[in-house]
């Protein structure tokens, strides 16, 4: 929409057609511009919806806006049609029709009578004018026009905007939520007793709750852009939308889970059962082992070997309960747990098992050593000395009896291989006793 020159002297006749030229021009921009916004698709919607909040505000203003541009153009129509006439009354246009044209085309000479309500409502474009009638000028009259123009399509844009954005894609979640629903209630993920249904419902209230203002609201859900003077400028505030479409896809993962829990469950169930089953094998062996050494071994220290948790047992059957029972929901993160727990469970039961029969195993190393030096001194033909003899002996029964003490079975058998080193003609290294492996103490 144009603006026209400011006010003059008396116009000569060259000025008044270019003026007429001008106006023409401008009136055709006008209509066209006023004729889009009468026919644009979100002023008729918000004629016809319900509105509350800031949108009703506005709206109804800018409808009284819209409503005074019509009069405005109206008489901006009757001032070029009374200009246009009094042009043509003769080719050459007397000094009394140019000083008529001139006061028409550039002064105040343009009547507006317009309903004091629409006036009054029009925004504070209007100055809250409530007079009856207005005077202006063609220019005053087209800056007027552009002003309202401008804030009635920039509100009918920006609601318009929003409209096409959001309840469209509102509609879209919503159609997934409800497919989510389903798949949830099959798997046993329901409101109050799993916190993905629970999640769900306060993503279905929020969802409806945000139709229903987006529809009837939309320019509380419009972001303008800062330093924008277009019309329209500016984007939907898609927060809430966002915010509920991420916890939708949360949910679907959470889901998602429980329905891989329902393919493997079986699976996983029995892979438990084996895997507590080996840690009660463990810790019976390492109970059978402990009696053992304290029958064998003296004066050493041997831990108490516990018995299989019941809790994880009991858990176990929770599990296998949910199950029969479809309770997917609960039965998932109890298997992540009762996993970690058994392998946590036979870890235990194999440390125990290690600690309990070290002692034996001290003893099977000093058997072993003892016997390796024994078949060392026969290769070398000593097998038949007297000395060596008595030391093998000796070492023999402490290691050979019981209960035994491996600290002195230790030293015994220390004593044989020094003693063969040196008939050997050379110096053996010592061993380090099974003190010094961190074997048991008297």
């Amino acid at each position: 929409m144009g603006v026209t020159d400011p006010a003059g002297p008396v116009m000569d006749r060259d000025e008044v057609d270019r003026a007429l030229a001008r106006l023409g021009a401008e009136h055709e921009a006008i209509e066209t511009s006023l004729l889009a916004l009468q026919d644009h698709a979100g002023r008729r919607l918000l004629e016809g919806a319900e509105l509350t909040g800031v949108t009703k505000e506005r709206w109804t203003a800018a409808d009284a806006s819209i409503t005074l541009l019509w009069a405005y153009f109206d008489a901006y129509t009757d001032a070029l049609r009374s200009a246009r006439d009094i042009r043509s009354r003769r080719r050459w246009s007397s000094r009394d029709d140019l000083v008529e044209l001139t006061e028409l085309l550039r002064g105040e000479s343009v009547t507006v009578a317009g309903s004091t309500t629409a006036t009054a409502n029009a925004t504070t474009l209007q100055g809250g004018s409530s007079k009856l009638s207005e005077q202006f000028s063609l220019v005053t009259l087209v800056d007027r026009m552009n002003e309202l123009y401008a804030t009635s399509l920039d509100m009918v844009v920006a609601a318009d905007a929003v409209w096409s954005a959001l309840p469209a894609r509102i509609d879209l979640l919503a159609a997934e939520l409800q497919r989510t629903r389903q798949l949830a209630h099959s798997v046993g993920v329901r409101p109050g007793e799993h916190p993905a249904g629970d999640d769900l419902e306060r993503i279905t209230r929020t969802l409806t709750h945000l139709r229903v203002e987006v529809v009837s609201d939309p320019l509380a859900y419009w972001l303008p852009t800062r330093g924008s003077s277009a019309p329209g400028g500016g984007k939907p505030d898609t927060t809430v939308y966002d915010r509920e479409a991420r916890a939708l896809e949360d949910v679907r993962r959470e889901i998602d889970a429980v329905l891989t829990v329902r393919q493997d469950s079986e699976q996983r169930l029995v892979k438990l059962r084996d895997v507590l089953s080996r840690a009660d094998r463990t810790l019976a062996e390492a109970r059978t082992a402990r009696g053992e050494v304290l029958a064998k071994i003296a004066a050493t220290e041997v831990p108490v070997v516990s018995g299989p948790p019941t809790v994880l047992q009991e858990q176990l059957a929770a599990a296998a309960e949910y199950r029969r029972h479809a309770q997917w929901h609960r039965l998932s993160p109890l298997l992540e747990s009762l996993e970690q727990k058994a392998e946590d469970e036979l870890l235990r039961a194999r440390e125990s098992l290690t600690a309990v029969t070290a002692p034996l195993a001290v003893r099977a190393e000093l058997r072993g050593r003892l016997d390796a030096y024994k078949a060392k001194v026969a290769r070398h033909g000593l097998a038949e000395d007297p000395f060596l003899i008595e030391r093998y002996d000796a070492a023999r029964r402490m290691l050979w009896s019981a209960p035994c003490d491996l600290r002195v079975a230790g030293q015994a058998v220390l004593r044989y291989q020094q003693a063969a080193a040196e008939l050997l003609g050379g110096r053996v290294p010592g061993p380090r006793g099974p003190e010094d492996r961190g074997g048991p103490r008297s």
